[in-house]
C-alpha cells in the first residue's frame, strides 16, 4: 500500500485532536490535565492527552485485576487465538501506525514500518507459544509418585515503555502476557502518547469483536510520579520498564522492595572495535547505521568507535564523509521550541566538551550544526551527535545514556 497521509492515518486510529489519556478497554476516562504531543518532523502539535488521575488509576488496577481473574481460565489455545487477530489487525494498519510512529517520535518511515512489523512478528511467536506452555514430569524416589511443573498465569503486568520504540516494547510484553492468562497496564511514554492511544484503539477493536474482558488492555498516561506508583503497587507482581539506566535502578529498587518482578531494559555504553585489518568500506557503513538509524536512539545503538591508531584519522574521515549531512539548520531565536531531551542532548555536549572532547559536526534529520551554534537556543530537534573523545572522558566510561524514559 502507498504511504497515507499524516490526517488519514490519525483518522484510520481513530486520533483526534484531544484524547482521553486513561482506558479502561474501550472505556475512556478524561481529566483536566493534559500531555501535548509535537512531532519532530516540524514541531508542529499532533494532538493532546489528558493525564490520568489517582481515582481513574484505582479504577484501573481494579479492572485489571477482575479481566485477570476471568483471563486465567480460559484455554492457552483461546488466548493465542485473541492474540492472532490482533496481529491481523496491526497488519491492517501498518502504514498507518508505521506513519504515527514516524512522525511523532522521529524516525524514518521505513523505521516506522519496521517497527509495526515486530509487533506483527511477536504475535505471530505468541500464537505458537500458545500451544507450547509445557511443563516437566520429573520421576520422584517415592514408588507411584512422580512431580509435575506447571506455569501459572501470575496477575496485572505493568509496562512502562520509552519513546524510542513507542509501540513495540509494548507488544513484546503484552502479547506474550496475554497468551501467558495475564492483564497488560501500560505508561506510554509521554513523549509518544498518542501511538500509545493508537494501540489502544487497534487492540479494542478485537475486544468488541471477540467479546473479550475490558481490562485486559489498559492505557495510562503521566509522568515519573505515575512510574513511582505502579512500582511501589503490590497488585502488579511483574513491572516491565524500558528507558534510561537511571530510570531502571529506580524502577527495580521499588518493586524489589516488595518483592516483584521487574523486567528491565535500559541504556547501554555500546562499542565497536575497529582494527587495523578490518574492511573499513563495510565498517564504515555498518557504524553509520549503528549509531545514526533511529535517530541514534536505540538501545543497542553505537554510542563509541574504539579505533586503531594507524587508522583513526582515516576512519574518522570516511565516517564523516558517509554520515548524511544536508543544509545547515537556522537557528530559532525567535520560536525557541526546547523540551526535556533537547535540554539531555544539549547537556551531554556540554558536558563532553567541559571534559576535553571535540567534535567536527552535529548531525540531525535535516542537516547539522557545527561547535558554534551549540547552544540551547539554537537546538530544536537534536538526536545524533559525532565527537571526539578520549577514554578518560566519564562520559565514555560511565553506563550513562540522555535517553527519553
Amino acid at each position: 500500500m502507498s504511504q497515507p497521509t499524516l490526517k488519514e492515518a490519525l483518522n484510520s486510529l481513530s486520533i483526534k485532536n484531544k484524547n482521553a489519556g486513561t482506558w479502561i478497554g474501550s472505556s475512556s476516562l478524561f481529566s483536566d490535565s493534559i500531555i501535548s504531543s509535537f512531532s519532530p518532523v516540524n514541531g508542529s502539535i499532533i494532538g493532546t492527552v489528558t493525564t490520568t488521575t489517582d481515582s481513574q488509576y484505582e479504577d484501573a488496577i481494579i479492572s485489571a485485576h477482575n479481566s485477570f481473574l476471568e483471563w486465567r481460565n480460559t484455554p492457552a489455545p483461546k488466548r493465542g487465538d485473541v492474540v492472532r487477530v490482533f496481529g491481523n489487525k496491526l497488519r491492517d494498519k501498518k502504514e498507518a501506525l508505521g506513519l504515527l510512529v514516524s512522525y511523532e517520535m522521529g524516525k524514518s518511515y521505513q523505521e516506522g514500518l519496521g517497527e509495526v512489523q515486530e509487533m506483527i512478528d511477536i504475535c505471530d511467536f505468541a500464537v505458537g507459544l500458545s500451544r507450547q506452555l509445557t511443563g516437566l514430569t520429573i520421576k520422584s524416589e517415592r514408588p507411584d509418585h512422580f512431580m509435575m511443573e506447571q506455569y501459572h498465569p501470575i496477575g496485572i503486568i505493568g509496562i512502562i515503555s520509552a519513546f524510542n520504540f513507542p509501540v513495540a516494547v509494548w507488544a513484546w510484553n503484552a502479547a506474550l502476557a496475554w497468551v501467558c492468562g495475564n492483564a497488560c497496564v501500560w505508561k506510554g511514554s509521554e513523549k509518544t502518547p498518542l501511538c500509545a492511544i493508537a494501540c489502544q484503539n487497534i487492540w479494542n477493536d478485537v475486544a468488541s469483536e471477540m467479546n473479550l474482558p475490558k481490562g485486559l488492555s489498559i492505557i495510562i498516561s503521566g509522568g515519573r510520579e505515575l512510574g513511582i506508583k505502579m512500582s511501589e503497587d503490590k497488585r502488579i507482581p511483574v513491572m516491565s520498564a524500558t528507558g534510561s539506566t537511571k530510570m531502571g535502578k529506580d524502577v527495580g529498587a521499588k518493586v524489589a522492595s516488595r518483592l516483584g518482578r521487574s523486567i528491565l531494559e535500559l541504556g547501554g555504553n555500546n562499542a565497536m572495535i575497529i582494527t587495523n585489518s578490518a574492511d573499513l568500506k563495510m565498517t564504515i557503513t555498518a557504524a553509520v547505521f549503528g549509531a545514526v538509524g533511529t535517530a541514534g536512539q536505540r538501545c543497542t545503538s553505537t554510542r563509541r568507535l574504539i579505533i586503531h591508531d594507524s587508522i583513526y584519522n582515516q576512519v574518522c574521515d570516511d565516517y564523516a564523509d558517509v554520515t548524511p549531512k544536508t543544509e545547515r539548520i537556522k537557528a530559532i531565536k525567535k520560536d525557541p521550541y526546547l523540551n526535556a531531551l533537547q535540554v539531555k542532548f544539549a547537556y551531554a555536549l556540554t558536558c563532553h566538551k567541559s571534559q576535553g572532547g571535540q567534535w567536527n559536526a552535529v548531525f540531525v534529520d535535516q542537516g547539522y550544526l557545527n561547535e558554534d551554534m551549540i547552544d540551547q537556543e539554537y537546538v530544536r530537534w537534536l538526536y545524533t551527535a559525532i565527537t571526539r573523545a578520549t577514554k578518560e572522558l566519564y562520559l565514555v566510561n560511565f553506563h550513562q545514556r540522555f535517553f527519553g524514559s
